[in-house]
């Protein structure tokens, strides 16, 4: 795995061990920061079960000004650590140990999110609905105006069109692997 771009291109990342850990492939992340381009410089970006932290360290590399890795299993945590410590980046970003369901669930004092990236273990199917339902509902005020929720997922497996006031606005797949984009809905952020 590499930076695909930005101020950190071309530096190697590593990735946990395993099967628990199915780290973002390089090209769906370029398809994915393409989308992204015009929001990232300034954007406060949410990696939710972030493993490696590949997703969140590109996005710092193509000018996040904060990122918050979600992370709760100790062997990414320890890759994650080592990738930003590698790299020398030791500002622009935290690190919360916690499920993301008890993490979102939890009053916070950050800032609102402008870019929510989620990729769960593709065969905890369950935490796409939870998350998504949380983001679109209890913990919808976690999000700034406008903010973008991406979902990683298999190509195969479709998520639902609506979570709470979310709604998919676009749908890219890639090899076996797809992106769902969800913003709130313009009525939605009325009522």
């Amino acid at each position: 795995m590499r930076i695909i771009a930005g101020s950190l291109r071309s530096r190697t990342l590593q990735a946990p061990s395993g099967l628990a850990t199915r780290p973002t492939s390089d090209r769906l992340r370029e398809t994915l920061f393409n989308v992204l381009a015009p929001r990232i410089q300034g954007a406060v970006f949410l990696d939710l079960y972030a493993g490696s932290g590949a997703v969140g360290i590109e996005a710092l590399s193509r000018g996040a000004a904060q990122v918050t890795f979600v992370e709760r299993a100790p062997a990414a945590l320890s890759i994650l650590r080592a990738n930003l410590a590698k790299l020398g980046v030791t500002t622009g970003f935290r690190i919360h140990t916690s499920s993301v369901g008890a993490w979102l669930r939890r009053a916070s004092e950050e800032a609102k999110f402008d870019l929510v990236f989620l990729d769960p273990p593709y065969d905890a199917a369950q935490e796409y609905a939870a998350t998504l339902n949380l983001l679109g509902g209890a913990a919808v005020d976690r999000l700034a105006p406008g903010a973008l929720v991406i979902a990683e997922h298999r190509r195969k497996e479709r998520l639902e069109d609506r979570y709470g006031k979310l709604e998919r606005t676009r749908l890219l797949e890639q090899g076996d692997a797809a992106l769902s984009f969800f913003a709130v809905s313009p009525a939605q952020a009325q009522g």
